[in-house]
């Protein structure tokens, strides 16, 4: 049976202070929490000691949101799958838009990221999405696909199976503008059966989710939870969050 995932992907907010008072804040309310939502925090690389000292023995899971594929190396300032081991992280966002647009990433780059976040017992959250243009085109289920299959070429279905995907649309990520559920079922469909293992995998909906859409999104069948970004900066619109999240037994 496939799981429900929400992870918040704080990307370039919250020092080491203001993420220890969310963290602190959003504990007070996990208790209420459904326990059938896996919940899992993505700070800034600064922050990820401060924490993961707090999550540590509690049911929230801590997440990167990059990472290099290489162990280690003269690579200035990126950091090594082995580091995030060392503190504590379980999950790891790859392909995200913003890394593919704004810092170049490339589909070979996140295939080998993948492939190396796997063997070190990290979760990766491969990350997919259409432009506007390319959605406008008609061209979404074949963008994703193709997506999907480069970032997992290679991979064996038991290893694919214990990878995490999310959909982004790139016009609908911090814009406001969330892609109707319906239509977004349709394109976790097409990923799911993009590659072989996919089929028990989560997969994840992201862009512009909040506390009062994605009720919507957790009532799709292929829609296995939410990648959160602006709505899981606030320890109370990210709790309201995840208790929408969970469709009842």
């Amino acid at each position: 049976m496939r799981r429900t995932i929400v992870a918040g992907n704080w990307k370039m907010y919250k020092d080491t202070h203001e993420a220890a008072l969310f963290v602190d804040a959003f504990l007070d309310r996990l208790g209420a929490l459904p326990a059938g939502v896996e919940i899992v925090l993505c700070p800034p690389f600064s922050a990820l000691f401060a924490v993961g000292q707090r999550v540590r023995r509690t049911r929230v899971r801590l997440g990167a949101q990059n990472m290099h594929w290489e162990d280690c190396g003269a690579y200035t300032g990126e950091i090594s799958p082995p580091m995030l081991v060392d503190l504590g992280v379980d999950y790891v966002i790859l392909g995200h838009s913003e890394r593919r647009t704004l810092f170049g990433e490339t589909d070979d780059g996140v295939r080998r990221k993948t492939a190396a976040a796997l063997a070190h017992g990290l979760t990766p959250i491969v990350a997919v999405g259409e432009t506007a243009a390319q959605r406008d085109a008609g061209l979404t289920t074949a963008r994703v696909v193709a997506q999907t299959q480069a970032a997992l070429e290679g991979l064996p279905a038991g290893a694919v199976a214990k990878i995490v995907m999310a959909y982004e649309p790139i016009w609908a990520i911090g814009t406001g503008r969330n892609c109707d559920p319906e239509e977004a079922n349709e394109v976790m469909r097409a990923i799911r059966g993009a590659v072989d293992g996919l089929a028990e995998a989560p997969i994840l909906y992201g862009g512009s989710v909040k506390p009062e859409n994605v009720a919507a999104y957790a009532a799709c069948g292929e829609i296995d939870g939410a990648l959160v970004g602006g709505a899981s900066l606030d320890p109370n619109a990210f709790a309201a969050l995840i208790a929408s999240a969970s469709v009842p037994e």
